[in-house]
């Protein structure tokens, strides 16, 4: 007689979070059902703190809205942006596992070629609990996945790898463009899906996008500030790339490794160019300087953890981007308060002493939706 089979349990169903940043109703999780159920999900209200965000039954969440940030963190707040998908990075800071994944409110569920539904976070899970290898490029690219191997030529002494940090996803349909191309490229859509997974080289920037992006909140956590955007600021949009900028060099710093390619989703919405354009065209001007400050920024042995690395960067912020504009004056102190908020939240006393509670009562993980 046939035993009866036991219950798959869902990959890290209890070391995982996933993190929205939302203005509206979260009925896009209705497509995510199948993959998202099992997991615990913080959603961080952005926008008018009274609106009452409906998130449908069945998902265990927690909601936090700015009244709750500023009540969480108190004078610390002012490091958590307001009315910008920057606010995403408080629920990494309240978060208490080991991995995050990000993803938009208007992204949902794509198909590979063969027409099935993609699990983008079971291939952001995949992504992290296998090495990855930046100091030498594999030409089969991720040589840990089924069906690949290390190539004839690839040194035996690198092949173990290092830690994987950051999972970084693509989309289908509305590619992430910046406002000049997509007001030059107003129709192009993205269809083309390239079923690859690889290690970006060390030494190596990329342009890391919020929308669909998992990581390791142990080892590169304290770095994933999305910076100060939005209300009161003289940029937004520039907050994924920021935290991609950061993250990588203290990766490269750290021997910790960063995929992008897989998992792709759908990408539904494409937002106004012009007002794009409005919040995008100083961090254009400004990224021809912050770029070659990336790329030529050295962090001292003397930074063996992330957060130290990450306290030396916004020094060198302040002393080398200072004179392209106060703003990075105003962006280096944010940075150190940050890092004093994840360490005041995220150290095991702390732990111990209380959880972050969002202040609505329904929204209380003690009263919601299971």
């Amino acid at each position: 007689m046939a035993q009866p089979s036991t219950p798959v349990s869902p990959p890290l169903k209890d070391e995982l979070d996933i993190v929205i940043p939302t203005i509206r109703n979260l009925d896009f999780l209705e497509m995510w059902r199948p993959f998202f159920q099992p997991y615990h999900l913080i959603i961080v209200q952005d926008g008018d703190p009274s609106k009452t965000i409906q998130v449908p039954d069945g998902f265990d969440y927690e909601l936090y809205n700015r009244n709750d940030i500023n009540r969480i963190l108190g004078p610390k707040a002012s490091c958590i942006s307001f009315k910008d998908s920057a606010c995403r990075c408080f629920g990494f800071l309240v978060s208490k596992k080991k991995y995050i994944f990000t993803i938009d409110d208007d992204c949902f569920v794509a198909k590979d070629p063969s027409g099935k539904e993609i699990n983008a976070l079971a291939q952001h899970i995949n992504n992290l609990l296998t090495p990855s290898t930046p100091f030498f490029f594999n030409t089969l690219y991720d040589p840990f996945r089924d069906g690949a191997d290390f190539v004839r030529g690839y040194p035996f002494s690198l092949r173990e790898g290092v830690p994987t940090a950051i999972s970084h996803g693509l989309w289908l349909n509305i590619p992430d463009y910046d406002a000049p191309t997509q007001l030059v490229k107003p129709r192009e859509r993205n269809s083309r899906y390239v079923d690859a997974v690889m290690t970006i080289p060390k030494g190596t920037l990329f342009p890391m996008c919020g929308m669909n992006l998992g990581f390791n909140r142990e080892l590169i956590g304290p770095a994933m500030y999305f910076g100060l955007m939005g209300d009161g600021q003289p940029i937004g949009r520039y907050d994924d790339m920021w935290a991609g900028w950061c993250t990588k060099v203290i990766c490269d710093h750290l021997s910790l490794g960063v995929k992008t390619g897989l998992p792709y989703l759908w990408h539904s919405k494409a937002s106004n160019p012009f007002v794009n354009l409005k919040k995008e065209y100083k961090g254009i001007y400004w990224q021809e300087e912050i770029i070659p400050f990336f790329q030529s920024l050295a962090l001292p042995k003397e930074c063996t953890s992330v957060q130290k690395c990450y306290i030396e960067l916004s020094k060198l912020v302040k002393e080398k981007l200072g004179p392209v504009d106060p703003y990075f004056q105003k962006l280096g102190d944010a940075m150190v308060t940050w890092i004093e908020a994840w360490e005041e939240h995220n150290n095991p006393l702390a732990q111990a002493a209380s959880k972050p509670e969002p202040n609505d009562k329904k929204d209380k993980p003690s009263a919601k939706s299971k």
